[in-house]
């Protein structure tokens, strides 16, 4: 008689946590008991285990704990169904067998086995998703701009039919990870680019490294969330309403496959397979249906992105190669290029800049060049200016930067096509792949017409585009375009935090964060880095009733610290009550909450009378006694943490940063890469401080890790946080 489909998933969760045992067994015999493993890069132990359970599992013996708690729960389904469990059963199973696997991951990576890099192939396995990938992709999860994360398991039937679904998937803006050697090697040897930057990320060589993407994502819930390790309804709760996942697995599914699917499941994560399966709802878990079948290929993307229940919306420009922002990553290398512009090479600017109405021709793209076409060619450099002229009811010449910026992504989400830089330091790239497609010179300023007005269509009414490709005409138009930028920065330089009546808040993160609310002023970008006062005044006009908003910043209550009686209010109503007040420039006393995607975190120093500065993604030790991750653990999820704050990297160099607590002078450590990042703007502030040797006074992870050498060091160069008053 063959089993059912909630018995095999028994019996799937079975084998996996059998297979977790035998290695659990070998490592106590090879590594011991107290033997201490941590996944790389986290605060949060095995994270899976950690988020339902609270277990912290740090040693082999912890995992023999989680491991008996997980055994437990499939003995308790044999003993109350036998051979014949319910799907509750079933998915039950899934749990315990996601919480076998990451035993398993973590278990080999103890002994050494995890995660594999390369199975000779060619292939870079990532394995382990770190807390720094899930905080450097939050903004883009929160705003849309990622809408979903794909997890597909398996193999295509051929390498045409993954590289047709993968790039559905990144057309619609999708980030994809991938489990299993098949579907890997089948989109490599296609020549399809894996990383980061591509938004395609191979997470290892078997069906369970899908278990990587899992305790990824539960993460969030703890990053953003603010959700307690241990409480599992509210962290199912949450990946069901705010995690977008789904999986699509390719080919027959053994009953491991199908234990891991049930616990993707349990999660909201609903599984589309290309076999005849049969559709199984799960209510109050996943909104639509949990599982369901989806034989033809051509249809399977976008009937897992109808199932997941994502509103898409894609804007893609009249042009000859795929677009979207899963492209943007893209790099075209020199032995691909058919033509560049820019660079080292030659001349090359882009510039936006406001005209009369009747002076522009709608949706024109004109390239002006004496014998362009001929010079448009296999291994062609030309100079190249992109002149964007706008016009509209609500633009205004604030808003020309903001729109100028964006060319930047436009083109980089062409696939084929390549863009470095701004203004008049900008390097581009067309590839022979692209070339042969159909993309001509002309296109450059197709996108940019369609894009502009897709993004800005409340403030930009009309829009055209010339692209110069002439020596002559490029430096001419560069003369006028430099003269233009030095007026925009002398106008945004004499933006301040008093000049101006209103500040603006970022709501975006609350989808992920509900409590925590941003506030941007003229002289704090939001803490994400993404958004600055100009882009938040400019996307309310784009759309007033989004996640920016006009404060009225109302009485000055406490001006050392920045305190407004706006602000306080617009708080309380928009945090829900959760947060009451702000001081805009202290870490010490009501500082700004933080979602979790902030690009530093500054902490006080009690032993140096100072604070530290660490940026996302330095994975060494602190003078705080802890690394990033940890830090940054306490931080996030919506909560005021006294002492503790997370900020952009250009607020660093600001005259508001943390003013109320002396600013620049209370900085005593950083790593040297952000050192090295900020070093022109740092000199500059603390120039105009008087203190032109500031950055050199600093320490960095070169000269100590620990606060007694940290003070040590402080006091050799006569650091002047030493002589200040004191922070506690």
């Amino acid at each position: 008689m063959s089993l059912s489909l909630p018995a095999i998933i028994v019996q799937g969760a079975e084998s996996l946590l059998s297979m977790a045992e035998g290695i659990l067994q070998d490592a106590k015999i090879s590594q011991g008991k107290d033997a201490v493993f941590e996944f790389p890069d986290t605060a949060y132990h095995l994270p899976m285990i950690y988020a339902l359970t609270g277990l912290a599992v740090q040693t082999v013996g912890d995992m023999e704990v989680a491991l008996g708690k997980a055994n437990d729960l499939v003995a308790g389904i044999r003993e109350r169904r036998g051979a014949e469990p319910s799907l509750g059963d079933a998915l039950e199973a899934g749990l315990a067998a996601h919480f076998g696997v990451e035993l398993i991951l973590a278990l080999r990576g103890l002994c050494g086995q995890e995660p594999v890099h390369d199975q000779g192939s060619g292939i870079s396995y990532h394995g382990f998703l770190s807390d720094t990938m899930q905080r450097t992709l939050g903004v883009k999860l929160v705003d849309g701009t990622i809408p979903g994360v794909a997890v597909i398991l398996g193999a295509a039937p051929d390498d045409g039919t993954a590289v047709r679904i993968v790039r559905e998937l990144q057309e619609n803006r999708i980030f994809v990870l991938l489990a299993g050697s098949g579907i890997s090697e089948q989109l490599k040897r296609a020549g399809v680019d894996f990383g980061l930057e591509s938004r395609i990320v191979p997470l290892g060589p078997e069906p369970i490294h899908a278990l990587y993407a899992v305790n990824w994502a539960v993460r969030a819930a703890l990053i953003f969330g603010g959700k307690k390790a241990g409480d599992m309804p509210e962290h199912l709760a949450y990946q069901r309403e705010r995690v977008n996942a789904f999986v699509i697995a390719l080919g027959a599914p053994t009953p491991e496959i199908l234990a891991v699917g049930a616990g993707a499941i349990v999660l909201g994560y609903p599984v589309i397979s290309d076999q005849n399966v049969p559709t199984l709802e799960a209510k109050g878990i996943c909104p639509n249906e949990a599982l369901v079948g989806v034989p033809d290929h051509a249809k399977i993307a976008q009937r897992a992105v109808e199932v997941r229940g994502l509103k898409i919306t894609v804007s893609k420009p009249p042009i000859p190669v795929p677009y979207g922002p899963a492209f943007e990553g893209e790099r075209v290398r020199k032995e691909n290029t058919f033509a560049e512009f820019g660079g080292q090479r030659s001349a090359a600017f882009e510039w936006v800049r406001t005209l009369p109405a009747e002076e522009i021709e709608h949706n024109r793209v004109t390239v002006v060049g004496t014998d362009w076409q001929q010079r448009y060619q296999k291994g062609g450099v030309l100079p190249l200016a992109i002149v964007v002229d706008v016009a509209g009811r609500k633009m205004q010449p604030d808003f020309e930067g903001v729109i100028e910026r964006k060319i930047h992504t436009n083109i980089n989400e062409a696939h084929g096509i390549w863009h470095m830089g701004q203004r008049d330091i900008i390097w581009i790239r067309i590839s022979s792949e692209a070339k042969q497609a159909g993309f001509e010179l002309e296109h450059i300023g197709v996108i940019q017409t369609a894009a502009i007005l897709h993004k800005f269509g409340q403030i930009v009414d009309k829009v055209q585009v010339t692209l110069y490709v002439d020596d002559a005409d490029v430096l001419r138009f560069r003369e006028e375009a430099r003269r233009s930028y030095l007026e925009r920065d002398r106008r945004l330089g004499s933006l301040t935090d008093e000049s101006v009546d209103d500040f603006y808040s970022c709501l975006l993160c609350q989808s992920f964060a509900p409590s925590h609310v941003c506030v941007i002023s003229p002289e704090r970008l939001g803490l994400c880095g993404a958004f600055n006062w100009l882009d938040a005044k400019a996307a309310f006009e784009i759309d007033p009733t989004g996640g920016n908003q006009p404060i009225q910043k109302g009485e000055l209550l406490d001006e050392r610290v920045g305190r407004y009686s706006g602000v306080d209010d617009y708080l309380k109503k928009a945090s829900g009550g959760a947060v009451e007040t702000l001081n805009m420039y202290t870490l010490m006393e009501n500082p700004m909450t933080s979602c979790g995607c902030f690009e530093c975190i500054v902490g006080i120093v009690p032993e140096a009378n100072g604070v530290l500065i660490v940026h996302r993604g330095h994975a060494g030790m602190t003078p705080a006694g802890m690394k990033f991750s940890t830090l940054a653990a306490s931080v996030g999820g919506g909560v005021q943490t006294p002492g503790f704050m997370g900020v952009g990297v250009n607020f660093i160099t600001s005259k508001k940063f943390i003013a109320g607590d002396g600013g620049l002078r209370r900085v005593v450590w950083m790593p040297a890469e952000l050192k090295t990042r900020i070093r022109d703007a740092f000199n500059k502030r603390a120039a105009d401080e008087g203190m032109p040797d500031l950055l050199d006074r600093i320490a960095d992870e070169t000269i100590c890790e620990e606060p007694d050498q940290l003070v040590e060091f402080l006091t050799s160069v006569n650091h002047p946080a030493l002589e200040m008053e004191p922070l506690l």
